[in-house]
């Protein structure tokens, strides 16, 4: 159990610490005086330098900006750790042992110890594969490094490096510094076979993936060589060390900038990283090999110092559709941060390398520059599905885009992309401020309740209700949505359409072997337009129907491909009981419910048709009529199959 560090521990802590050996690891000190000593302050830009260091006071001060300190606070702010975390750091830089109040413990001395072996091993590795990049060896490498506009102080600037194609190279480096295999197992960089461990990077570009205090705890590898079977890119598995979801390429160079700057910029490759702190960009930082979640988020707001005084986070995408993609899922993740959120997004599709290398450093700098705000970017793209020649089209897109214009914290710009929007869809500012307004008061509303999203159970033998229960949603926050959706509030039960969605989607999880043939195709072209439920609904399209006969694995795949906050409301939809109370009737019930989810489909479709018919001219273009014509027969003959199959 953790607990508080013993307040004597802290003094001894700070007593026994040289400050100037501390500081000297991060900026470099001149002497300035008996007992003083003076650097450039590593908290503002200056020539001159006022940091200044008296190592018998245990102190620092800055003359320039006024940061000051002690040991310990120095190690938080440079390192953007906690107090206690900055001091147990500082313990073990000494091999002091500290005590904790109330029975609690910090970090376990053998853990320590183990942790600094494998921190050691992976400095041992990291310069081991930089020199590997000078040899002859290695010509392939270069070749790739080069032909990306990177030269060899890039590549020593980052670190890069080389792994040989041998089978031991690096095995037998750290067996000759004394590492056993039982410890070089535990670091991630060999894979186990029948003969033993051999190395796991070989014949690769390496990039050595680094903490915010600087320490290499992984490693990154670029496929060289065509008759290398592996992945584009191999990274290190999770270890002791190495956690994906809390690492960050290119922290341990962008951190001061970012917290200076108050500005993050994510980007999605090492090189994009590299591009971008060479073009000027240096706040640019990568995931490896894993969205940007909710413990980079911590990383950032730590670090941007994001308490609502400012800041930025820009992502930065391919322009294609998984880049398209990506951007979206970030602006799930929007309402975490108290900084403004942007997207950058090139039109013709590079990332951040490919522009430096054809268009050379200002391109990347421009490409930040023409940042959007990434809520636009989420209600653009939330217009560009539906059909706004249609009047059903334009109300869905109004459904869907004014609760993203009604969560923009600036109160100040918020009518102004309420103006926006009605031009977008072409519909009155009123209407489209109305929509905004009511948007942002549902989502104002208190939650009621426990902490699940929860509904009513409907009554045996009833007809179906409009929606089960009609409380507030703890369990479906205003979090925005995948797939740039807004806000996933409670659907409002009075509105059929969402009780039909609602009540397909039921049936959808609970009797998903219905789902087969034509119903399949049928259902997973069905246009949902509640939020929330549309969501489900594509998640669903996602999974496909490999689990479909499994419900519990079939649940369990829709739980792990929704939103989070959209969880508790598929296991709603899961487990709410369907008003029949014989096999029988859950048939004949969920036939009608699809019937009735397929019939509306073909009502909506019907619509739009009649608008292109009654736009047409029918002597300018009989053919087109004619073709109308036809089709809205063929739909109302579907309509009234359905009506009568149900």
């Amino acid at each position: 159990m953790a607990g508080l560090i013993k307040r004597e521990d802290i003094d001894e802590v700070r007593q026994r610490t040289d400050i100037k050996e501390v500081v000297d690891g991060y900026v470099t000190l001149k002497g300035a005086g008996l007992g003083s000593y003076k650097g450039l302050c590593p908290f503002h830009d200056e020539r001159s330098p006022s940091f200044t260091v008296r190592p018998q006071v245990g102190r620092y001060h800055c003359f320039g900006c006024g940061e000051d300190g002690d040991v310990i606070s120095f190690v938080q702010k440079l390192d953007h750790t906690s107090f206690q975390e900055a001091v147990e750091k500082l313990a073990a830089r000494i091999g002091f042992e500290l005590r904790y109040e109330d029975g609690g413990s910090g970090p376990n001395r053998e853990d320590v110890g183990r942790r600094q072996r494998l921190l050691d091993a992976h400095k041992v590795a990291d310069e081991f594969f930089r020199a590997q990049l000078l040899t002859t060896g290695a010509t392939e490498g270069r070749n790739f490094l080069h032909g990306r506009g990177f030269d060899r102080a890039a590549a020593e600037l980052f670190g890069v490096g080389y792994a040989p194609q041998g089978w031991d190279s690096l095995l037998k480096h750290l067996r000759g510094r004394g590492y056993t295999d039982p410890e070089l197992k535990l670091t991630g960089l060999f894979s186990e076979g029948g003969r033993g461990i051999y190395d796991r990077f070989r014949g690769r570009l390496i990039w050595p993936i680094r903490d915010i205090a600087g320490d290499t705890i992984g490693f990154g590898a670029r496929k060289l060589y065509e008759d290398d079977q592996g992945p584009k890119y191999l990274n290190t598995p999770e270890t002791a060390l190495y956690k994906k979801s809390q690492v960050l390429y290119g922290i341990d160079l962008a951190k001061r900038n970012i917290a200076k700057d108050r500005q993050i910029v994510v980007v999605e490759g090492y090189t994009d990283v590299m591009a971008c702190h060479l073009a000027g960009i240096t706040t640019a930082v990568a995931t490896c090999g894993t969205a940007f979640g909710t413990e980079h988020i911590k990383i950032a707001r730590r670090l941007l110092s994001d308490d609502g005084s400012g800041g930025e986070v820009i992502f930065t995408f391919d322009g294609d559709a998984a880049g398209q993609k990506a951007a979206l899922r970030a602006f799930e993740e929007d309402q975490r941060f108290v900084a403004q959120t942007y997207v950058a997004v090139e039109p013709g599709g590079a990332d951040p390398c490919e522009l430096r290398q054809t268009k050379g450093d200002a391109a990347v700098r421009d490409l930040i520059g023409t940042r959007r705000p990434l809520f636009e970017f989420a209600i653009r793209a939330s217009l560009k599905r539906h059909n706004l020649d249609t009047v059903e089209g334009r109300i869905a897109a109004l459904r869907e885009s004014a609760p993203v214009v009604a969560q923009i914290r600036d109160a100040g710009i918020r009518p102004a992309y309420a103006r926006e929007l009605s031009g977008w869809l072409g519909m009155p500012v009123e209407e489209v401020s109305r929509a905004v307004l009511a948007a942002a008061k549902r989502s104002a509303q208190p939650p009621s309740g426990g902490g699940h999203y929860q509904g009513q159970s409907r009554g045996q033998g009833q007809g179906p209700s409009p929606v089960a229960g009609g409380r507030s949603a703890p369990g479906v926050a205003p979090v925005p949505a995948a797939a740039g959706l807004p806000a996933f509030n409670r659907p409002d039960p009075r509105d059929p359409v969402a009780a039909m969605e609602r009540q397909a989607l039921e049936v959808a999880l609970q009797q998903s072997a219905m789902l087969e043939g034509e119903t399949w195709l049928r259902f997973s072209e069905a246009r949902f337009s509640t939020p929330a439920y549309l969501a489900i609904h594509e998640a669903i399209r996602a999974t496909g129907l490999a689990f479909a006969g499994d419900p519990a694995r079939w649940v369990e795949q829709l739980l792990q491909e929704v939103p989070e906050p959209l969880r508790p409301l598929v296991s709603e939809l899961a487990v709410v009981p369907l008003p029949a109370s014989t096999s029988d009737g859950v048939l004949r019930y969920c036939r009608d419910i699809l019937a009735r989810l397929f019939e509306l489909q073909i009502t909506r479709v019907k619509a739009e048709k009649m608008g292109q018919l009654q736009r047409l001219d029918a002597s300018a273009d009989p053919e087109d009529f004619q073709r109308l014509n036809r089709e809205l027969m063929e739909l109302e003959m579907q309509r009234r199959s359905l009506r009568s199959e149900a």
